[in-house]
């Protein structure tokens, strides 16, 4: 057993090591470490903390993505290796780590388990892996079965960042190490880590896409859309691509066309969250395609023919963009659209590769399912995660182990998605 033990260890120290080496690039890293800690405080340019006071407006150039060739994803052997993918049980049969997921209705967190699963019974690890149904009690009611069961660290995506607060209270008083997993909670201390992509260039590249797709002509139509108002991700994406849209409004390229609160906050660079909780309570879809499309044709029946032409589109994910484009191309006064999107959602992937969606922000869930369970190895031997950058929750200052992200579209799909071996040429038609 000991010699198990032994071996185990030195497995996960290799990982880590490619697990470095994986992120570790200037051009990879959105926030390099410090000398003085390990973790690096948030740079200017990479805007870590949510709060429009401290998220500066990226450059153009900071915001764009790496290109195809310099930040592709992990191969899939470094990326699933199995010393990264997973904690030994606890004594007693009990588990070491349990997974919470938001729900099973967006195709993002249904992508997440498939690829925890996929490293977890390549390692042999017993995780158990629950999901919320969008519903707050019942995320409670999930971490507390596994509290019961015994798990050391928590890996735990929010319905609701503010809601999760107690929830993450309860588990840190139960002796549990929190990981936030992609999605902040927010106004609590008892958050030991953030595992996420960096979402602030998430939205900076939708946006930019748009930007550079539009050139120089002016009174271009924009519509603006967003996820959930719960959601503290939805604020970190609009704040994103506002802060790269906002000089192109105010110079008159974009002619803001579905957000009254929008056109009159228009000229300011920098957004209070109350002011972005304005206009994304106008533009929220809720991450909910139905949503997406009643909110979209509610916008094109008040728009008038001058209003639409050659369109310009913010949505906020892939499968909230499919559905807000299939609407405005069924809009006889729409010659064209470009829309943005995120998740490289695999039907959104078959979009792209047919012309009906513009871009997605690929966001490797391979390498941020290996950075989460990295994190838990390193707690349950009692150290410390390396991280880069935090990002403020309303109470700290959590520590951040962030992934980068690639803009996808037509041109670079085939490099970006296949030849990296996220997915499989036989599952798509038209390459």
């Amino acid at each position: 057993m000991r010699r198990k033990l032994f071996t185990l260890i030195a497995l996960l120290t290799f990982a880590s090591f490619i697990l470095a080496a994986c992120g570790g690039t200037a051009t990879q890293t959105p926030a390099a470490p410090t000398a003085a800690s390990g973790a690096a405080a948030p740079t200017a340019a990479a805007a870590m903390a949510p709060t429009a006071a401290a998220a500066m407006a990226p450059t153009a150039a900071a915001a764009m993505a790496p290109t195809a060739a310099a930040a592709m994803a992990p191969t899939a052997a470094a990326a699933m290796a199995p010393t990264a993918a997973g904690a030994a049980p606890a004594a007693g049969g009990a588990l070491a780590v349990g997974i919470v997921l938001p729900t099973k209705d967006e195709t993002r967190w249904t992508q997440d388990e498939a690829r925890f699963k996929e490293a977890l019974d390549k390692a042999g690890y017993q995780v158990e892996i629950l999901f919320s149904e969008k519903d707050s009690a019942k995320e409670k009611a999930n971490v507390e079965s596994l509290i019961t069961k015994g798990i050391k660290v928590l890996i735990l995506t929010p319905v609701d960042g503010t809601a999760a607060a107690s929830t993450a209270a309860a588990a840190r008083a139960a002796g549990v190490k929190v990981i936030s997993y992609d999605r902040l909670i927010r106004d609590t201390d008892a958050v030991d880590y953030y595992v996420t992509f960096d979402s602030l260039a998430v939205g900076a590249q939708q946006a930019q896409y748009l930007v550079d797709k539009a050139g120089s002509a002016k009174g271009q139509p924009l519509y603006l859309y967003a996820g959930a108002a719960s959601d503290n991700n939805a604020f970190i994406f609009f704040q994103g691509a506002w802060n790269v849209l906002q000089p192109k409004i105010a110079d008159g390229t974009f002619v803001i066309k579905n957000s009254s609160e929008a056109i009159a906050l228009q000229s300011k660079m920098e957004l209070t969250r109350d002011e972005q909780a304005k206009i994304i309570a106008q533009v929220t879809t809720d991450w909910a395609p139905a949503t997406a499309k009643t909110l979209a044709e509610s916008n094109l029946t008040t728009a008038t023919a001058a209003d639409k032409g050659n369109v310009f589109i913010l949505a906020p994910n892939d499968d909230t963009a499919r559905a807000i484009g299939d609407t405005f191309a069924a809009d006889k006064d729409v010659k064209t659209f470009l829309i943005t999107g995120q998740d490289a959602a695999p039907a959104s992937v078959q979009y792209i590769i047919d012309g009906k969606q513009s871009m997605t922000v690929f966001k490797d869930v391979r390498t941020l399912v290996a950075d989460s369970i990295s994190a838990a190895v390193a707690l349950l031997q009692d150290k410390a995660p390396t991280a880069k950058g935090s990002y403020n929750n309303g109470k700290v200052d959590v520590p951040a182990i962030q992934s980068p992200v690639v803009t996808v579209d037509k041109a670079n799909v085939k490099a970006a998605l296949f030849d990296s071996g996220y997915y499989k040429t036989s599952d798509y038609t038209g390459l």
